[in-house]
């Protein structure tokens, strides 16, 4: 479990917002998040890292919260999310079967997913 428990809370969302903890939705390697500061997500892995590296995700489309959020088209310009990544794993196995009927023929194949796990630091406009 990581230290920041405010990440798997189900509600953290509304009570961040209490707290005036900006938001932000990034894109990275093809998945859009909604994060906060603070948060600790599983993303997909990226190559050539290690833990302990500062990621800087420039591919920012929301940022801000209520009247002083800005909309990017397709990003905001100037609009940095830093994170920390924590560490790389891999995913629960995933076993994909295939059978058909009455002719014998059966295959299984498992699939682990290379995850990263990235702390988001700060959010800047």
């Amino acid at each position: 479990m990581p230290k920041n428990k405010l990440a798997f809370y189900p509600g953290h969302s509304l009570l961040l917002r209490s707290l005036g903890v900006m938001k932000a939705i990034i894109e990275t390697q093809g998945q859009q998040l909604i994060v906060h500061e603070g948060d600790i997500v599983f993303v997909s892995r990226y190559v050539g890292s290690k833990a302990g590296d500062v990621i800087n995700l420039d591919k920012v489309l929301f940022v801000g919260e209520g009247l002083d959020a800005k909309v990017g088209m397709p990003y905001v310009n100037g609009a940095v999310v830093k994170a920390m990544l924590l560490e790389n794993k891999r995913g629960k196995k995933v076993f994909v079967f295939k059978k058909k009927r009455r002719q014998g023929y059966e295959r299984r194949r498992g699939h682990r997913q290379e995850l990263s796990v990235i702390k988001i630091e700060s959010i800047t406009v």
